[in-house]
């Protein structure tokens, strides 16, 4: 019977599925564990109403360990955010998340992707570029850290067409 439960809330395998108004406050949660500002359960409220944002969750058994976040306008989209549970990363579930959230951009007629993401965050530099993002640029100093440094930012597009 333990076992069951176990399975049944934390265990199972991962499904990318679209968020919704009441994972809030878990993706707020994982968003603050994240990174250094960390969006409030408000922000993720309105992008979740927004009829121009498109979030998937990751979730394992009954507990969310991930989401993705993308703003779309005409057929270009931007990958906002994307954060995975500490506990749960190096697993490949960043990958499958970004891969099944471009699919359902895909879907909805977005032909260009475009992300910012940290210049020495390898981690996820090696997850865009192997999902077929490219650098098209550089932003100095475009990521202010607790202590006061700025850091560089790299822009990345991908066509999904």
């Amino acid at each position: 019977m333990t076992g069951w439960l176990s399975r049944w809330w934390g265990g199972g395998p991962p499904a990318v599925e679209p968020a919704s108004l009441r994972d809030a406050a878990r993706l707020a949660q994982l968003h603050g564990a994240s990174f250094h500002r960390g969006w409030g359960e408000g922000e993720f409220e309105a992008m979740l109403t927004e009829r121009n944002t498109l979030v998937h969750r990751l979730r394992q058994g009954r507990r969310v360990i991930g989401f993705a976040v993308s703003r779309m306008a005409a057929d270009e989209a931007e990958i906002l955010s994307i954060a995975i549970d500490s506990n749960q990363r190096g697993r490949g579930l960043s990958r499958d998340l970004l891969l099944t959230h471009l699919g359902h951009l895909a879907g909805r007629g977005i032909r260009t992707i475009f992300l910012e993401v940290e210049e020495n965050n390898q981690p996820a530099r090696r997850l865009y570029e192997r999902a077929g993002f490219g650098v098209i640029g550089r932003r100095e100093r475009y990521y202010k850290q607790p202590g006061g440094e700025h850091l560089n930012a790299l822009l990345m597009r991908r066509d999904l067409s």
